[in-house]
């Protein structure tokens, strides 16, 4: 039988404004890394996603392919986890990860703060909507009966956030610690089709280019005077942007392609490193794989006492 406790409906209002303190709070963090960063212009066209560092890490030097293997196994593992003490030990283990990896901090957190204000809703949503069970102990504010925050469904929101940051920890040190062509070119010798990793290759290069490109036309547009309002020239003039945007795009894919072409282009790319394995690329990959499996056999224990 479920167990209600009452409360004031004063506390309704504050875990109404929970989802959103968290938010802001996060919006606030991200406005000082990017005031610590001086304001600087990020140069679109030329996408940088490895972190180049002096002092190569452990983890710049761990051949990608047996790194690729470990990070994903260890991130399957983690979205398994049903407790939250094992999700809260694995993102202990991740941040201790992402430091052995040598990267900048506010690589992390940016990460984390564009996940943030999806993340936070889960913290309203679950624990109003959670399906009752017999065990559950509900939270029942001044007479709304019929509204009930399920505290059940407050551990799993709180389980949903670590699994998910935890991943995003995890992949971070698996995209900035190598070259992305280099990374791709690890999936191809994993079995991953190479016409695939051709494909990823070329859609984060150019779409930065067209994200540049279209800035690029907002601010012509803005300078010979444009007014974004709620009438209908403003969205046939938004109509127009996106379709000449459409048209520009293909024009460059055409170039782009002839020019390959014109290189000698046969159907596929040379690699752009030859991989050799060691002994310690072994031993990584066995640690990562034993933490995987003392996080599953410790979370089993959890769920099963």
């Amino acid at each position: 039988m479920t167990q209600p406790l009452h409360l004031s409906g004063y506390w309704l209002l504050l875990l109404l404004l929970m989802p959103l303190a968290v938010y802001s709070g996060f919006r606030m963090l991200l406005g000082v890394i990017r005031k610590g960063e001086g304001g600087k212009e990020r140069d679109w066209s030329v996408p940088q996603l490895e972190f180049e560092t002096g002092a190569m890490s452990t983890v710049h030097r761990w051949d990608v392919r047996f790194k690729l293997a470990s990070f994903l196994v260890l991130a399957f593992v983690v979205v398994s986890l049903q407790h939250g003490q094992t999700a809260l030990a694995a993102l202990l283990l991740a941040f201790c990860g992402y430091r052995a990896a040598c990267i900048p901090w506010r690589r992390g957190f940016k990460r984390l703060l564009g996940m943030s204000g999806f993340l936070s809703m889960f913290l309203l949503m679950l624990p109003l909507t959670a399906v009752r069970h017999p065990d559950d102990l509900l939270l029942i504010f001044g007479q709304l009966e019929w509204l009930s925050f399920n505290l059940r469904g407050l551990d799993l929101a709180v389980l949903i956030i670590l699994r998910a940051t935890t991943v995003a920890m995890l992949m971070e040190p698996l995209l900035a610690t190598a070259p992305f062509p280099v990374t791709l070119a690890g999936l191809s010798r994993m079995g991953v089709p190479q016409r695939i990793t051709e494909l990823l290759l070329i859609t984060h290069r150019y779409l930065y280019v067209f994200v540049h490109e279209a800035r690029r036309m907002q601010i012509g547009m803005e300078v010979r005077g444009l007014l974004k309002t709620s009438n209908i020239a403003t969205l046939r003039t938004v109509g127009n942007f996106v379709g000449m945007l459409f048209v520009r795009s293909f024009e460059r894919t055409e170039r782009v392609h002839s020019a390959m072409m014109a290189r000698g282009y046969q159907g596929h790319w040379p690699q752009p490193v030859s991989f050799r394995a060691t002994n310690t690329d072994y031993y990584k990959t066995a640690l990562c794989l034993a933490l995987g499996i003392l996080l599953l056999g410790y979370d089993l224990m959890l769920v099963g006492g």
